[in-house]
């Protein structure tokens, strides 16, 4: 007995010495990589980042100053840019919408359990990985190159994304739900679309309309930053008073107002919502 505790004392300690050992070379491993990729990018980049790190407060502090000596005209401006914060709320919730009802089909064609043919599952995950792979911003400069400017090609590039992101949320969510319910609606005749509307979308819809919310907020995000490649909505006039420079920057700070209260505001609903629906469907 004290041969055996003998024993597992030291097959313990081995292992700790080998733990340690592994997190040692990691440890050394991330700090070789982290300094020359330091070094590498430093080396490359316009400047020394040790002389431009005391510059970086500059910037902003040029466009609070001016915003401070003009803000008697920050009212009219916010209500000035109003009409293009709707433009970019209407970008992200089209694209919300658009890309939660593409989302919703490619997860149920692609939950194993669920799919109608299993030969698509595989194809339609993998091209929700190439969606979600493919930033927004390059998607909206492509479609900007072939359509022009405007709110469409943010739109379509959001949706995109938007679809991929989603679907592999909600294909998650239907592969987690109890099947026993579609075992019972297929005993009395039910077909598959039946099965799917009946057994399925009760159980999923609190958490995919929990997902979708979460996503709106993303894409607000999103359609105002597409609006600096021209994209339209907000982020396209936050853009042109950025280069127009000094004697604009009021107007920035305007637009930095506007986005933020849109922010903050959705988030406090959103959350609300999904509270609720999170908890109503669980107590469901």
């Amino acid at each position: 007995m004290h041969a055996a505790a003998i024993t597992s004392t030291a097959e313990y300690l081995a292992l700790v010495r080998r733990r340690r050992a592994y997190g040692g070379v990691l440890t050394a491993l991330f700090v070789v990589l982290m300094t020359t990729g330091w070094r590498a990018a430093d080396a490359r980049n316009a400047g020394s980042f040790a002389d431009g790190i005391r510059h970086v407060f500059d910037f902003p502090a040029e466009i609070l100053t001016e915003a401070a000596r003009d803000w008697a005209n920050l009212p009219g401006y916010l209500g000035q840019y109003i009409p293009s914060l709707i433009e970019t709320l209407n970008i992200a919730a089209v694209s919300t919408l658009l890309g939660g009802v593409c989302a919703c089909i490619l997860a149920i064609l692609s939950a194993r359990a669920l799919a109608p043919v299993a030969a698509l599952v595989t194809p339609i995950r993998r091209l929700m990985d190439v969606m979600r792979a493919m930033p927004e911003i390059v998607i909206a400069l492509v479609l900007i190159f072939l359509l022009g400017g405007g709110p469409v090609p943010a739109m379509i590039a959001i949706t995109l994304h938007t679809a991929g992101a989603l679907g592999k949320l909600f294909s998650e969510a239907a592969e987690n739900a109890d099947l026993k319910p579609l075992e019972g609606l297929a005993s009395v005749g039910a077909g598959w679309l039946a099965r799917i509307w009946f057994g399925i979308l009760p159980q999923v819809a609190p958490n995919w309309s929990s997902y979708a919310l979460l996503r709106f907020e993303i894409n607000i995000r999103a359609s105002a930053i597409l609006g600096f490649v021209g994209a339209g909505g907000i982020g396209y006039d936050l853009r042109t008073t950025l280069q127009w420079g000094q004697g604009r920057y009021d107007q920035v700070v305007a637009i930095f107002v506007l986005l933020f209260l849109t922010i903050v505001a959705v988030d406090a609903l959103s959350d609300r919502a999904r509270t609720r629906l999170v908890k109503g469907g669980q107590a469901a």
